[in-house]
């Protein structure tokens, strides 16, 4: 009965009025819209969904409407498990970060249609800066992909030191491991193990080594965890 009674007491048993739910609903949907644009910067590289986006602005003040309308009823609260039960939601599954979100925004909805929006501002700043911090850290990140790069080129070209200056440029280690000739001798395949700056500038990196060894082939390879490969001919 004490706990019963704890649960009559609590801030959804106050008597709600205009002005409470207008205060409640404002702050859900504040809060809602900083999760989603925090998502937005951490996800900028990895690319987003503007509905995903969309709907951890809407799920805060859409659970703090039914924790308001829900309250202390029981048979209102059984009512909208009923109309809840028709609903069919379908998604496919999802990288864990954006479960943590999905789950954060209904936390924070469910804290402010109980009146605590004070503290559910508080403890969203604290878990965004949290979550802020370790995407900026990188924090468990992967160290930088190792790459195989073959570079074809001609027997008149003088490879030695000719792809110094633009293995600087792109890689943050480069070293040349085998040498071989092929077609007979009329060609040369240089293989380099390189470690890039930025993965997203693999095509610039290509196209300026195709310059160079007069548009032959030339490969980028990684072999973990999946076999990437880019091939230019």
């Amino acid at each position: 009965m004490d706990f019963i009674n704890e649960l009559t007491s609590g801030a959804i048993a106050e008597e709600l009025t205009f002005k409470s739910v207008a205060v409640i609903l404002a702050s859900s949907i504040i809060i809602g819209f900083i999760i989603s644009l925090v998502y937005l910067f951490t996800h900028r590289k990895d690319g987003y969904s503007q509905a995903f986006c969309v709907a951890l602005i809407l799920l805060s003040p859409i659970v703090a409407l039914v924790i308001l309308l829900v309250g202390n009823n029981v048979a209102r609260a059984f009512s909208l498990a009923g109309a809840f039960a028709f609903i069919r939601f379908r998604s496919a599954p999802g990288d864990p970060k954006d479960i943590a979100f999905v789950f954060m925004s209904v936390v924070m909805g469910l804290a402010c249609g109980m009146g605590f929006w004070p503290y559910a501002a508080v403890a969203t700043a604290v878990i965004l800066a949290v979550v802020v911090i370790l995407h900026l850290t990188n924090y468990a990140g992967k160290k930088a992909e190792t790459y195989t790069l073959k570079i074809t080129v001609p027997e008149t070209l003088n490879y030695v030191g000719a792809f110094d200056e633009v293995l600087d440029k792109y890689c943050a280690k480069s070293k040349l491991s085998v040498i071989k000739s092929v077609d007979f001798g009329a060609l040369f395949e240089l293989s380099y193990t390189v470690t890039m700056k930025d993965s997203a500038q693999v095509r610039e990196f290509l196209d300026d080594i195709r310059a160079m060894n007069g548009n032959l082939k030339v490969m980028l390879s990684v072999e973990a965890p999946a076999v990437k490969s880019f091939h230019f001919q």
